[in-house]
Formats: structure tokens, C-alpha cells, sequence
């Protein structure tokens, strides 16, 4: 299972590269569910959960970039 503090110290590169790797494994999990060939069946729930926080943790620091680009901006405005 991967921690979250794991994934902070990724780079965005890296979380990307992992999420495909995730989707093609949660792909595969789904084949393999729907033909009974699943072995552990609680990899399906950790895999999703996974790429949840991935794209969680994307997302938060596509903010704070945004954030971060309003307020220089606007510093840049009022000077």
C-alpha cells in the first residue's frame, strides 16, 4: 500500500508515470475479476484508493501553481 508521504516526495513526473501504471493494473484487475481469475480481490480497493490520492495530490498542487502564478501577478500589477 502506498503512503501518502510517499507520494509527496514524488515528483509530478513521477506521479504521473505511476497513475498510468495504476490504470493499466486496475484494467487488467477488472479483466480478471470479470473472468474469476482474480486472486486478491482487496488489490482492486488499494489500487483504486491509490490513484485517488494521486490524483488528489495533482490536483492540490495544480492550485497552489495557480494560486501561487495569481499572486505574482497581481504583485506585478500593483508595481
Amino acid at each position: 500500500m502506498v503512503k501518502i508521504k510517499d507520494l509527496n516526495t514524488r515528483t509530478d513526473d513521477q506521479l504521473s508515470e505511476q497513475l498510468g501504471e495504476l490504470k493499466r493494473e486496475q484494467f487488467n484487475l477488472r479483466f480478471q475479476a470479470a473472468t474469476n481469475q482474480l486472486e486478491k480481490p482487496s488489490r482492486v480497493r488499494e489500487v483504486r484508493r491509490t490513484i485517488a490520492r494521486i490524483k488528489t495530490l495533482q490536483n492540490a498542487r495544480a492550485q497552489s501553481a495557480e494560486s501561487s502564478d495569481k499572486a505574482a501577478r497581481s504583485a506585478a500589477a500593483k508595481a
